[in-house]
């Protein structure tokens, strides 16, 4: 397989991701949470969270491709970090959304390293 090939199949497997995450989150959230999670949280704090996810998302791809695990503590780190205020008010929703999309993120970049060290 070309170097290429494998880029293309990284980059659309990456996109997958991106497109699908915040489906699955919301879909866990919404499952677990008595109320529409969604409907309590001011507009900013959603739309910072997706573009916080979509971030996770590209990271978590990086790292496993590259084989380095230890770094993906970085994305926890860097969000408690840089979301620390948030974070205080809604716990829930912040915690049960990012164990649900770092665990769907490192499972579809580990499918994702499967399949290209079998092509």
């Amino acid at each position: 397989m070309s170097e290429w090939a494998g880029l293309g199949i990284a980059a659309v497997g990456s996109i997958l991701l991106m497109v699908t995450s915040g489906r699955v989150v919301n879909g866990v959230l919404k499952g677990i949470a008595k109320e529409d999670v969604e409907g309590k949280l001011a507009q900013r704090v959603r739309d910072t969270g997706v573009v916080v996810g979509k971030c996770e998302n590209i990271l978590i791809v990086a790292f496993v491709l590259a084989g380095a695990y230890t770094a993906l503590s970085v994305i926890f780190a860097a969000k408690a970090f840089v979301r620390r205020e948030d974070m205080s008010t809604n716990s829930l929703y912040f915690l049960a959304g990012t164990m649900v999309n770092v665990t769907y993120s490192l499972l579809a970049a580990l499918v994702l390293k499967g399949i290209l060290a079998r092509i």
